[in-house]
């Protein structure tokens, strides 16, 4: 009765309701244009080739968790929203290094109008270069029907539009939607495939490949890694801040103590996002090179999906994102002036340049394990698959993207309807954070 009463309430502010109904009008359309095949591909022999246990196969299985299983399919939005995150992976990066970028992220809205028209142009450059690299692929294991530059270019020409226009559909949800439009997308392709794990895994017990047992205990594995990623992202610091009292004429103002939340992951979901984006330009290469030149096999043998490598790099990478969208969505510096300008002080800390220090201190601290929580429970997934032999492959990516998309989307909606004095969206009415201390 409560939780029927909280999703009333969603629907009775009709901006909230707007929002919901735009991003999931969006979704649809994302959903419906992975079942527009490409002309020109073998489709029932490519779904043969990725079931095989082999290292491209393996490789192309996690490509196609992201797609939402349009890479298998060879549809028309094949791939996804990845070639965009990888733009703007870069993009950030080259912004940090290159002084006329860093002097347009500098410049408010007009700079990061024109870093967006950059950000799209190297998504199609992009889009180009995984749909040239995937027709040599099909070719070379003999899934095209009609090889040759002609089929290149017709494929070349609809995965890139196809990409560009998932684009535009992620650019929409961040506009007029709920949450962020890129990491919507990405879940609903990851949660769209759950039910077909659910089946492979009963048709895998009525085989006799696994037993129920192991079943309930893939399952058991996967909740408690929800519940440790949920427990986690709750969790925050609260620095303590005391406001000088002013006397304004015949008011006084400040006087108030206060605190700022620094969460244990201060990032979020995107360094996961972006670490498994940033993974596909070499998995990409790798399997371009093996297919093309046989002495190069060794690659592809060596990088393979839920490997000792792979998985160290996705370790480090996930470490490495932690730390960079971090120092991209704080500045200590500007957080300790503006305190400075208002009065406020934090108790035993000097205001100015200390209280900086301090706050860059406490950042450093949290974000590391913050980073070491994120790069943990996303290679444990990758490390019990081979050992229990799961009939499916969801990485630690996919699960820890799931969480924390649909975390950030209730918060969200809870801010809505806190800020218009209805009840939470959960029966507690609140989403109650834990204090790290």
């Amino acid at each position: 009765m409560i939780l029927f009463k909280s999703f009333k309430n969603i629907f009775l502010i009709s901006e909230l309701r707007k929002k919901i109904f735009f991003t999931l009008g969006v979704l649809i359309i994302d959903r419906l244009g992975t079942y527009i095949p490409v002309l020109g591909v073998n489709v029932p022999l490519l779904g043969e080739y990725m079931k095989q246990a082999t290292n491209l196969g393996a490789f192309f299985s996690y490509l196609d968790t992201f797609s939402g299983s349009a890479l298998g399919k060879c549809t028309l939005f094949a791939l996804g929203i990845s070639p965009y995150i990888t733009a703007s992976i870069m993009m950030q990066l080259l912004g940090m290094s290159i002084p006329s970028l860093e002097q347009l992220l500098k410049e408010g809205e007009f700079g990061r109008k024109v870093i967006n028209q950059y950000t799209r142009y190297l998504t199609l450059g992009l889009s180009i270069f995984y749909s040239f690299s995937y027709a040599l692929f099909l070719e070379s294991q003999g899934l095209a029907l009609t090889p040759g530059w002609a089929f290149r270019i017709m494929f070349v020409i609809s995965l890139s539009a196809g990409a560009m226009f998932v684009m535009w559909l992620g650019e929409q949800i961040s506009l007029f939607g709920i949450g962020n439009g890129a990491s919507m997308i990405i879940f609903a392709g990851i949660v769209s495939r759950f039910p077909e794990h659910v089946a492979r895994t009963i048709y895998s017990i009525e085989l006799g490949t696994i037993s129920s047992f192991t079943a309930l205990l893939i399952l058991f594995i996967f909740i408690l890694i929800v519940a440790c990623v949920v427990f986690l992202e709750k969790g925050e610091r609260k620095i303590p801040v005391q406001y000088a009292r002013r006397i304004m004429g015949n008011k006084i103002y400040g006087g108030q103590s206060t605190f700022i939340p620094f969460k244990i992951n201060t990032a979020g979901v995107m360094p996961v996002i972006f670490a498994s984006a940033l993974l596909q330009i070499p998995l990409s290469v790798v399997a371009m090179l093996s297919t093309r030149f046989t002495s190069l096999k060794f690659l592809s043998e060596a990088f393979t999906v839920g490997g000792a490598l792979f998985n160290s790099l996705e370790f480090i990478l996930i470490i490495f994102f932690t730390f960079f969208y971090t120092a991209l969505i704080f500045n200590p510096d500007e957080l300790a002036d503006n305190m400075k300008k208002n009065g406020g002080f934090i108790p035993g800390i000097r205001p100015g340049k200390s209280t900086a220090q301090f706050f860059d201190y406490i950042l450093t601290r949290i974000g590391l394990v913050g980073a070491l929580y994120l790069a943990t429970l996303s290679i444990i997934p990758n490390i019990i698959t081979p050992i229990l032999k799961m009939p499916f492959y969801l990485g630690g990516t996919s699960l820890l993207i799931c969480v924390g998309v649909a975390l950030e989307t209730f918060s969200q909606i809870e801010a809505y309807l806190i800020e218009h004095r209805y009840e939470g969206f959960l029966a507690s009415g609140k989403l109650k954070n834990r204090v790290a201390r």
